[in-house]
């Protein structure tokens, strides 16, 4: 399976590089209102300056008198360390002021213009108003002008840009992390389908019936119908096992009455050594069909279990009473020692595992020999214990004897398929149990225990 990036690192990735876009946006949006800003402040100012000069200008015999307000010039000096430079004109005569001071573009009478220039080798920002003063027969025009240099505007809005920038940086930062927090959230729902199917058993193909966004409904649909199919398929191919292993045992138990009736009618020593041969065959053929059968059984029943008050002494009684009349083939007795154990699960599957593992405690004990029953509780567990005088697990791993077809190296001739135990041990923990496999305390037989919670 080749991965790539996942959802939630594509769509904190996405949500990131939005959050850069926005963050450059509002930088360059700061920086150029805060350019502007700056600018209207400075020409606000300039022309207050400009209009506070021009309403001190008046006629006295005949000339024209101008006295410059101190407070023109210190409104200016408040805003910034910026150089002031001023010119007074009337009717293109010089009154006072710096007179290379670039002329004013013209304008009407009494409204204030604004230029940008160079003077003294600086940017300057100029504000210009004319008014006509009576002096004479005639009002002369008197055109006030009032420079400042930029640099207290550009190191304002230098500030506030550089401000807006780190503010654009936090801002990124933050938004990166809300986004990597939505896209987690997003993608819980998402994940908690991922959980709830990766608890379930490999048996578990119920469909899946939980709250999700619409955005993830098509998925659960197609989900459910892929389960729907493997549960279809599955169970078409339990009900071929047992459909198989039913119809093998008929004609297995039919050859196997044929070759006794034909090694009792006598025949040469090597002709009754092949007829025992073949009746070995059929016996672990039969036996095999069986426990496939068992087995798909218990894969069918685990998929819906019962949960039904039992209890566990009842089903060991009989169980025991199933197995007796083979026992009693090979003169092996059965002991009981049962308490009372409730349990809660499926009286088939469970009667299943215990049957299993007495065929097995049967099959590998001697002849003429005892095995032990016994039901109790313990620390919130029911215990069935089977101890025989087998031959014991061997030198194997006992554990691994649950898997399937698994035999131990010291089953010898013994006829068997090597499902027995794998069954009992599926039961149990289909059940919340655990099948319990260890060898006597003096290496004289087998202690099998099956563990089931207390109901």
């Amino acid at each position: 399976m080749r991965l790539t990036a996942s959802i939630g690192q594509r769509l904190t990735l996405l949500l990131a590089g939005v959050a850069a876009l926005l963050s450059l946006l509002s930088w360059g949006m700061v920086s150029s209102l805060a350019t502007e800003a700056a600018a209207r402040t400075q020409d606000n100012v300039l022309a207050a300056s400009t209009t506070t000069i021009a309403e001190t200008l008046r006629s006295e015999q005949g000339e024209i008198r101008l006295e410059l307000p101190y407070a023109a010039f210190a409104m200016l000096g408040a805003i910034s360390e910026d150089r002031v430079f001023y010119r007074v004109t009337a009717g293109g005569r010089e009154l006072t002021g710096y007179a290379d001071l670039p002329p004013p573009s013209p304008g009407p009478v009494g409204q204030i213009v604004f230029d940008t220039g160079q003077f003294s080798g600086e940017a300057v920002r100029m504000a210009s108003v004319t008014r006509l003063v009576g002096a004479g027969a005639d009002p002369v025009a008197v055109t006030v002008t009032v420079a400042q240099t930029r640099n207290g505007v550009q190191s304002v809005a230098s500030d506030l840009s550089w401000l807006a920038g780190v503010l654009a940086i936090a801002f990124f930062f933050v938004a990166v992390g809300l986004s990597a927090v939505a896209a987690r959230m997003s993608l819980r729902p998402l994940n908690q389908i991922a959980d709830s199917v990766s608890r379930r058993g490999p048996a578990d193909l119920r469909p899946l019936s939980r709250p999700a966004p619409a955005d993830l409904a098509p998925l659960l649909s197609a989900l459910n119908r892929l389960m729907d199919r493997l549960r279809l398929s599955v169970r078409r191919s339990e009900d071929f096992i047992a459909e198989a292993a039913h119809r093998v045992r008929t004609p297995l138990a039919t050859v196997r009455t044929q070759a006794e009736i034909a090694l009792r009618g006598g025949g040469t020593p090597a002709e009754k050594e092949q007829l025992r041969r073949i009746i070995r065959a059929v016996d672990e053929s039969a036996r095999s069909a069986g426990q496939l059968l068992d087995y798909a059984t218990v894969a069918y029943r685990v998929e819906d279990l019962a949960r039904d008050a039992l209890d566990l002494s009842e089903l060991a009684r009989r169980s025991v009473e199933s197995v007796t009349p083979t026992a009693a083939m090979r003169d092996i007795q059965f002991t009981l020692d049962l308490q009372s154990a409730p349990v809660r699960g499926d009286a088939v599957l469970l009667d299943n595992a215990i049957r299993n593992v007495l065929d097995n405690a049967i099959k590998y004990s001697p002849e003429d020999t005892v095995i032990a029953i016994g039901v109790r509780q313990r620390n919130g567990d029911a215990i069935l214990s089977v101890r025989d005088e087998g031959p014991g697990f061997g030198d194997d791993p006992p554990d691994a004897l649950t898997e399937r077809f698994r035999r131990g190296a010291n089953t010898g001739g013994i006829v068997g398929s090597g499902l027995g135990l794998t069954i009992a041990a599926e039961v149990l923990r289909a059940h919340g149990g655990r099948l319990d496999l260890r060898n006597r305390e003096d290496r004289s037989g087998t202690c099998v225990l099956l563990v089931l919670p207390l109901a």
